[in-house]
Parts: C-alpha cells; sequence; structure tokens
C-alpha cells in the first residue's frame, strides 16, 4: 500500500468478543477522515477466534491489514511489530477494547498538520469509568515515572498517540530490547501536543494489563530509564554504615561503663538488618545485569507468522497449536 497518509495500530490478544465492535467504531471513522489509511490489527498470538474473525472482517475491508504474531509475545512486542510494519506517514496506535475513543485520531491526525508536530498523546482527562484501585496504582505509576524519567513523560497517557513517520524511525531506530513506549516516545523529545479525552468502559472482554504485568511494566521503565535504584542501593549501604558506626558507639560505652549484658538480641538484629540491605543491592545489581545480558543476545522480541500485505492468501491460525 503506497501513499499511505495513515496507519493505525491495534494490538490485540483474544479479543473476540470487542473485534465487531472495535470494527464498527474505528472504520467510519477512518473513512471520514478521506484520507489513505491503514489498519495493521495485531495479532499478538490469540487463542480464541481472534484470527478467524479478522480475516472475516478482512473480506470487504481492504484497508484492513492483519499481522499475526506466532506466539503470545506481550502488548509491547505487538505494538512494536506493528510500528516497523505500518507504512503511513502518520502512525497511531489504539488498543481494541475501546476504552481509548477512535473518533480522537482525527482529531490527533489535524492537530499533527496544523502544528507541524511528530507526536500527539491521548491523555484520559477522566477516569470515573475505572476502579479507585486502578485509578490510585495508575496514579502512583504516572507519579514515579515522572520523577524518576523526567516531567517530559505526561501525566495519564498511555499508548493512545499519533506519530509522525520521522518519529517512528528513530523508534525504530533505537537498539532497546524491552522498549516501554510510553516513556521512549516522551524521551525522543520531538514536537508534541495533547489530545484529552474522558475513557470509556471495556466494551467486552477482560482486561490484558493486571496488577502483575503493571508491576512489570514499571520495572522496565525504571530500570531501562534510570540508575536511580542504584543509587538507592548505594544509599541504603551509606545508611547501613552509619547505623554500625553508631552501634559500634554504644557497645564500646556499654563495655565501658562496665555494663555489657552477654545477649544475642542485637547481634541478631543487626546480622538480620545488614543481611537484608546486601540482599536489596545484589537483587537490584542483578536486575541490571540481566537487562545488560538480555542486550547483549539481541534475541527477537517477536517472530511474525504471516502479514496480509505481504504474503498474499492467508494462512489459517494452527488448530494444534497450544
Amino acid at each position: 500500500m503506497t501513499g499511505t497518509t495513515l496507519s493505525v495500530i491495534v494490538p490485540m490478544y483474544n479479543e473476540e468478543e470487542a473485534l465487531p465492535a472495535l470494527v464498527a467504531r474505528l472504520r467510519p471513522v477512518l473513512d471520514g477522515t478521506g484520507a489513505a489509511y491503514e489498519v495493521v490489527a495485531v495479532d499478538d498470538g490469540s487463542t480464541d477466534r481472534t484470527a478467524e474473525l479478522l480475516e472475516e472482517f478482512r473480506t470487504d475491508w481492504p484497508e484492513l491489514r492483519i499481522v499475526r504474531l506466532r506466539g503470545n509475545s506481550g502488548h509491547q512486542a505487538a505494538l512494536r511489530a506493528g510500528l516497523h510494519r505500518s507504512l503511513g506517514a502518520y502512525v497511531a496506535s489504539i488498543d481494541a477494547d475501546l476504552q481509548d475513543p477512535p473518533e480522537k485520531i482525527p482529531e490527533m491526525l489535524d492537530l499533527a498538520r496544523s502544528r507541524q508536530l511528530d507526536i500527539v498523546y491521548g491523555v484520559r482527562s477522566d477516569r470515573s469509568t475505572d476502579t479507585g484501585f486502578k485509578r490510585h496504582t495508575a496514579g502512583a505509576y504516572y507519579w514515579l515515572m515522572r520523577r524518576l524519567v523526567g516531567k517530559q513523560v505526561p501525566a495519564q497517557a498511555g499508548d493512545f498517540r499519533l506519530l509522525s513517520r520521522e518519529a517512528v524511525e528513530a523508534l525504530k531506530a533505537l537498539p532497546d530490547q524491552q522498549q516501554v513506549y510510553r516513556l521512549l516516545v516522551p524521551w525522543l523529545g520531538f514536537p508534541s501536543g495533547q489530545v484529552t479525552y474522558r475513557r470509556g468502559e471495556r466494551v467486552a472482554g477482560e482486561t490484558k494489563y493486571p496488577l502483575s504485568k503493571m508491576i512489570r511494566l514499571a520495572v522496565d521503565g525504571i530500570t531501562n530509564f534510570s540508575a536511580a535504584p542504584l543509587r538507592l542501593a548505594t544509599w541504603l549501604g551509606v545508611v547501613s554504615f552509619l547505623a554500625c558506626l553508631v552501634m559500634i558507639a554504644v557497645s564500646v560505652g556499654v563495655f565501658l561503663a562496665g555494663q555489657t549484658v552477654p545477649g544475642w538480641t542485637s547481634l541478631f538484629v543487626a546480622m538480620l538488618f545488614l543481611g537484608g540491605i546486601q540482599l536489596i543491592c545484589v537483587g537490584l545489581l542483578g536486575e541490571y545485569i540481566g537487562r545488560i545480558y538480555t542486550a547483549v543476545q539481541r534475541r527477537p522480541t517477536y517472530f511474525v507468522g504471516y502479514d496480509s500485505a505481504r504474503d498474499g492468501t492467508p494462512k489459517p491460525p494452527d488448530p494444534n497449536r497450544p
């Protein structure tokens, strides 16, 4: 597809329930722009009828392009696959659950064109449809990221955004293995703007970002973009050293006063304290060393099994795949 103005990347995993609603809302919006576009649906190794439904929708929607990964590689890897294979002069990304409104994509495109922006973020101005726990944990995540990475990280902006081709090519050139785009994109420092919206409820299915994945995303972001944990380990070592000096001074004073009492409690507590500090420091070092090891290996984060724009005849998913 040549001369494509807009690519819309939709990473998805087991979204058979949400797909009909997604197509019903996304297609009229994109047709209404009057621009040449493609929708890159990245099937992240779904085990339900997602792949089958995509092929059905593609029969009468020629702009729909299907990229099927060979296995479940994760949301960020699926997003990366879409970015690397997109063709548009501008590239938008949106999740299939419709919590981010596709109706905002034309507004993003108009803003980028009128102001010559390389990045337009979709910023959630209202998250009342989320649970209180989700709102508080998300707020803590963005606060921490802005403290460690920098204030260029927009608060309440996820992976709903629009990028220029220049920004996409800059991201493709980065050597990072574990890419967290909600931090990488602001790090580029390209001219940017924002479009605000009210976050909707999930149209169907279950969230693909439970607490465990959010914690993993936070760890990836912190270790990829900041050495603050290593500095924390250093300060913990300094504090424990000062605490030991105080304990030594107290012990010497008690000894000189002839008030020493045989016992193991203070020694036991001191050993536990120092041992805990050491384990924390070793764990932090191990996390960074592990990332260096992963970077040196340079293993792909995903494998593409099928791309409808390049492979021609559709290949049905393997029914024997677990």
